[in-house]
């Protein structure tokens, strides 16, 4: 008698409760600001190079040195909600906020 072998499907949730740690957790949140630095990061550059300007050319911008455009960009740099609307602000995009508590 054949016995077939049935794959269990995890969701993404369940992976990152498993290996990461439930919501709430300091290693879960960690993770999650991180992925979000990185994806906010993405953002900017994507709109950067729409726009079609070097990140040198953004820093004039807003007044920020290049360097500070790449950590943005490489999501490895704290960031105020200021910094980020005078950045999308000189970019032409539009940008919203959404707090849930």
């Amino acid at each position: 008698m054949r016995t077939k072998n049935k794959l269990r499907i995890y969701s993404l949730d369940e992976v990152k409760d498993k290996f990461i740690g439930k919501v709430g957790d300091n290693k879960r949140d960690e993770f999650e600001f991180e992925l979000q630095m990185d994806i906010l990061g993405e953002m900017i550059k994507n709109a950067r190079l729409k726009n079609r300007l070097t990140q040198e050319k953004l820093g004039e911008r807003i007044g920020v040195k290049k360097a500070q455009i790449s950590r943005l960009e490489n999501g490895s740099s704290n960031v105020t909600i200021g910094t980020i609307k005078k950045v999308f602000s000189a970019l032409n995009t539009k940008i919203s906020f959404n707090v849930s508590l």
